[in-house]
């Protein structure tokens, strides 16, 4: 990463955007090259040089990541959404050495026990008085290798725990000239960053490209769906990268006439529906990329042209679905003419890297964690897909996604792809909830579309007119959210549904066992 920076030192165009301030590339490696000199002497070097960030999208967060680079420390990127005893122990285990935050993050940590590491707070006249009488130049850092940590960076921690994944220089830097060369990103663009910089999307997927073009990285402090064509304007941003549910947040603001005035061409990113990538493009006058990603990024799944509804594309050579008890290849999906598959119980299996890691380092300080993803040599993913005859690709959920319905396996991600289809739903999430005999049953919680209205009985002919529905994949209940628990990176956090099942606020909607018609619940199940 040092590499790609240096490339612009001196540049005079403009390489840090936030608000109404602007840095050249000449200034923001200045500044953090400053940055680095005084973490260094903060640093004790028998010790891992781990720096933790808790902070949103400023130019401090931007400038501590590029320090690290730099300097060849490793940045911590701490969730900013996390709280309590669960902060506290995301930041011990990461061994880190002090920790970099701001006024608004400070009192996250008042009355956690951080281990004794030092909390430096970055908003204040003494850092800003350090890094002032701190050399910025950019010569005396010791070299780092592409193999060397370069960042700590969490996982969302949908299915649990997040775990921090050790990124090295090697993978952003792929990521940047990759994503240069694909979408012909020079030094005049701009690239939009609104996704948190203490996750991998942000660092690989924007500021890697911006770093890789000598390109201008534009930081929004948080995502706003409201805010976010504004901000594409005020910032001139071409290039945007997104995970999770950002373009369906979007969506679901007002259209406006012109809202395809304005210079976006390319937004790349993961987990968007076929409808929002459509819409999105059609909306907004650009080109959306949608691909399959993880934090580890260890399978690589892509669109090409002809993919598929529903399919996420073709796999990178060497992944595979296999059957997660036997470890041999899934046969391929068979599609009834209805177009339901009808093997799923065979055909669903977990995607996996059978070539080995990829660029998946390890998770730090979880050699337990690390052996379950790296199982025989091949790393498992915990993502639940089949593959066609054709061998495209479809997801099928989390490993942890599966339902028993009267004796049936169940997906997830087909029934919500199903039920995305209404034009009235923005957002589904499909998620188990216990049967009172044996098993599941099948619960999703909806999310409409701004003035968007649907009924019962408008659900019910929906769903009959659904000719690859399977009986058993009905959902038995139908939550009408305001909104869906979620992560920093927008992804829905199934967990908390579950704990709720129909003890919500919530209008929840309910069938009888063997009926398709829903009637409004009066109370929660006990």
């Amino acid at each position: 990463m040092r590499d790609l920076l240096l490339a612009h030192a001196g540049s005079d165009r403009v390489g840090l955007a936030f608000e109404d301030r602007r840095w050249t590339w000449q200034q923001v490696l200045s500044a953090s090259a400053a940055r680095a000199r005084v973490l260094r002497d903060l640093l004790e070097p028998e010790r891992p040089p781990h720096v933790g960030v808790l902070m949103e999208n400023t130019p401090e967060m931007a400038m501590a990541i590029l320090a690290g680079a730099l300097g060849a420390h490793v940045t911590v990127g701490i969730n900013a959404t996390r709280r309590g005893e669960a902060l506290a122990a995301d930041v011990r285990r990461a061994d880190c050495q002090l920790l970099l935050t701001d006024a608004d993050h400070r009192r996250l940590l008042d009355g956690l026990d951080l281990g004794g590491i030092p909390v430096v707070e970055v908003d204040t006249d003494a850092w800003a008085a350090q890094v002032a009488e701190a050399d910025g130049g950019l010569d005396g850092f010791p070299a780092s290798a592409a193999d060397d940590l370069f960042m700590l960076i969490f996982t969302s921690g949908t299915s649990g725990d997040p775990k921090a994944v050790r990124l090295t220089h090697r993978m952003p830097v792929f990521a940047g000239e990759m994503l240069v060369d694909r979408f012909s990103l020079t030094a005049a663009d701009v690239c939009y960053c609104s996704m948190p910089l203490f996750h991998s999307n942000a660092v690989a997927a924007c500021l890697a490209p911006a770093a890789a073009a000598g390109a201008t990285l534009a930081l929004a402090r948080r995502f706003s769906a409201s805010g976010f064509l504004a901000d594409v304007r005020r910032y001139g941003a071409t290039y945007l990268s997104y995970v999770g549910k950002p373009l369906a947040y979007v969506l679901a603001t007002p259209e406006r006439p012109d809202d395809a005035v304005n210079p976006l061409r390319v937004a790349f990113g993961n987990e968007a529906s076929d409808r929002d990538i459509a819409e999105f493009g059609r909306r907004f006058g650009c080109v959306v990329a949608d691909g399959f990603g993880s934090t580890e990024n260890a399978v690589v799944v892509s669109r090409v042209p002809g993919t598929p509804p529903g399919s996420i594309g073709q796999p990178a050579p060497g992944v595979a679905v296999l059957d997660r008890e036997t470890g041999a290849e899934c046969p391929r999906a068979v599609v009834d003419g209805s177009g339901a598959v009808t093997n799923l119980d065979a055909c669903v299996g977990e995607l996996v890297n059978t070539t080995g890691a990829g660029f998946f380092a390890g998770y730090y300080n979880d050699d337990e964690a690390t052996g379950e993803r790296m199982r025989g040599g091949q790393y498992w993913s915990g993502d639940l897909a089949y593959r066609d005859e054709d061998g495209w690709v479809y997801l099928a959920g989390r490993t942890s996604d599966w339902l028993r319905v009267d004796g049936e396996n169940l997906a997830t991600a087909p029934i919500e792809r199903l039920l995305l289809r209404h034009e009235a739903i923005s957002q589904a999430a499909v998620y188990a909830v216990p049967d009172p005999l044996v098993g599941d049953q099948v619960m999703a919680a909806v999310v409409l579309r701004d003035s968007a209205k649907l009924s019962p009985d408008e659900l019910e002919r929906f769903l009959a007119g659904q000719p690859d529905l399977s009986p058993k994949a009905w959902p038995r209940f139908v939550r009408i959210a305001a909104a869906l628990p979620s992560t920093a990176t927008n992804k829905v956090l199934k967990r908390e549904l579950a704990a709720e099942a129909t003890a919500t606020s919530d209008p929840v909607w309910v069938r009888e066992e063997r009926s398709t018609s829903y009637d409004v619940m009066d109370a929660p199940l006990q």
